[in-house]
C-alpha cells in the first residue's frame, strides 16, 4: 500500500462536462436572486418604517431602470427555480394513496394549478 495520499485534481468548470449539473448549478444560482430579492422587500417593511420619505425613495429606487431590469432578472430566476423545483418533487418527495404511488405527472400538475390558483389570488387582490 502507498503512503502517498490520493490528490485528485477538481477543476472549477467540473459541472460544465454534463448537461443536467449545469441545470442544477444555474438552478443552485437561482437560489440567491430569490434571497436576493426576499432581502429587498425586508428594506422595503424597513424604509416603510421610516416613514413617508423613505417610502418614496425606496419605490423610486424600484421604479428606475437598473430597479426594474434587476426586478425582471428576480422574476425570471424564481420562475426557473420554481419550475425545476416542480419537476424534482416527485422524486424528493414521491406520494401515494392506499399504497398506489400517484403519478409525477399528477403531483407536478398539481403543482402547476396551485400556482396559478395562488397567482390569480394575487391578482385579484391587486386589482390587476
Amino acid at each position: 500500500m502507498s503512503r502517498r495520499p490520493y490528490i485528485r485534481e477538481v477543476k472549477r468548470s467540473w459541472w460544465l462536462g454534463r448537461r443536467r449539473y449545469v441545470v442544477y448549478m444555474v438552478r443552485e444560482l437561482t437560489s440567491l436572486f430569490v434571497g436576493l430579492y426576499c432581502a429587498l422587500l425586508v428594506v422595503g417593511l424597513w424604509r416603510l418604517a421610516e416613514g413617508r420619505a423613505a417610502w418614496d425613495g425606496f419605490l423610486a429606487a424600484l421604479s428606475s431602470p437598473l430597479g426594474v431590469l434587476f426586478q425582471l432578472v428576480c422574476l425570471a430566476f424564481a420562475a426557473y427555480h420554481s419550475v425545476t423545483w416542480f419537476a424534482l418533487t416527485p422524486k424528493a418527495m414521491p406520494l401515494a394513496v392506499r399504497g398506489e404511488p400517484i403519478p409525477a405527472k399528477v403531483i407536478v400538475g398539481m403543482h402547476y394549478g396551485a400556482w396559478a390558483v395562488v397567482s390569480l389570488i394575487v391578482l385579484i387582490a391587486a386589482g390587476i
